[in-house]
């Protein structure tokens, strides 16, 4: 699944439909030049589609496991078989529209000096792509329309994942087989925060970071509802998470939202960073997990915001707690599956004034 800001991706197929256009007009005077523009968008799908992982998405696995000296030239040569499959789609098609006078064969046929130009548009959109993925879509954006020059004020759901056991897993198999499975736990996550339209902020150790704008994150409830998909997928794939590192991962996880104060800090390292007492609520909240022997808590004050909870899960309350840093004691509940259809915040009122008393 392609990540959320689809007109990025769009964008990026244009560019890639502008280059073989560009192409045409430099080096191929007189050809249509709806031809070059359905080579350059065939092959900049192509190349796409195997870099997201849409086709050959085993192949793309296996050869980022190679050592550094072998993923190199297994990648170049990985793209160049990509954009060659491209381009004989792109000639199919050209042919079959009759956007060339050429022959199949020669329509399909590819060049060294095609090859040359096509791996030099590629390796500029996949390095945009490779930027993006670093910071995140959200902050790429962000970023690109400079929103954050300038610190605003505003309202963000923050979700932190902390993954229990990391330490005692890192004593008994080293700190490498640890970053290798705190890698794949956090690698876990990027499908669910996609489709509910959260972005990952950052990663401290072995905690991420999750955050939405407020109304996005209330949307139908998408901050609980990602949680829960989170847990589903590692669930899911239990017998692999056995096999490949002898455990399946399990999750402290909190939620909370509030006011913070965005902008883009640092200098020579730029960051989009939150500020406000809402980031530090979420954190002293997932401290309690532990204490209380739960998995999950949420605050009773995003609760009270949240439309309705995603079908099958419910909330408990767990009464109010003092919080280091914080003078007046929160409210917190806890998320459990139920067999019960979606329940309201609504229909919890009851529950929440009868667990106040």
């Amino acid at each position: 699944m392609l990540p959320a800001h689809r007109m990025f991706w769009v964008l990026i197929l244009l560019a890639a439909a502008g280059a073989g256009l560009l192409y045409n007009i430099i080096f191929a005077a007189g050809a249509s030049p709806l031809a070059g523009f359905t080579y350059g968008i065939c092959m900049g799908a192509t190349v796409l589609a195997f870099d997201r992982g849409l086709i050959l998405a085993g192949l793309q696995a296996r050869i980022r496991r190679f050592p550094a000296w072998l993923y190199v030239p297994a990648a170049e040569l990985a793209y160049v078989l990509m954009i060659m499959a491209g381009n004989a789609i792109g000639g199919l098609v050209v042919w079959a529209l009759a956007l060339t006078p050429d022959d199949l064969p020669t329509a399909t046929h590819m060049t060294a000096r095609v090859l040359a130009y096509a791996l030099a548009v590629s390796g500029l959109l996949v390095f945009v792509i490779r930027m993006r993925d670093l910071i995140g879509g959200e902050v790429f954006v962000n970023f690109m329309i400079g929103r954050y020059h300038k610190p605003v004020a505003e309202e963000r759901i923050f979700l932190f994942l902390d993954v229990v056991g990391s330490t005692a897993f890192a004593e008994a198999h080293g700190d490498l087989r640890a970053q290798e499975y705190l890698g794949a736990v956090f690698a876990t996550l990027a499908e669910p925060v996609r489709r509910n339209g959260g972005s990952v902020d950052d990663y401290v150790g072995d905690l991420a970071m999750v955050t939405w704008p407020m109304t996005r994150g209330l949307k139908d409830a998408r901050c609980v509802t990602c949680l829960f998909d989170v847990i589903d997928r590692i669930e899911a794939d239990a017998a692999a998470w056995t096999v490949r590192f002898g455990t399946v991962p399990r999750l402290r996880a909190a939620l909370h939202g509030g006011s913070v104060v965005t902008a883009e800090v640092g200098v020579d390292r730029h960051k989009i960073a939150y500020f406000g007492d809402a980031v530090n609520v979420t954190s002293r909240i997932e401290a309690l997990c532990r204490p209380l022997g739960v998995g999950i808590l949420i605050s009773q004050d995003l609760l009270e915001r949240l439309p309705r909870l995603p079908a099958g899960i419910r909330a408990r309350s767990l009464g109010a707690h003092a919080l280091r840093g914080r003078g007046a004691p929160l409210a917190v509940a806890t998320l459990e599956r139920s067999p019960a259809d979606a329940a309201s915040v609504e229909d919890l009122a009851p529950r929440r004034a009868v667990a106040a008393r």
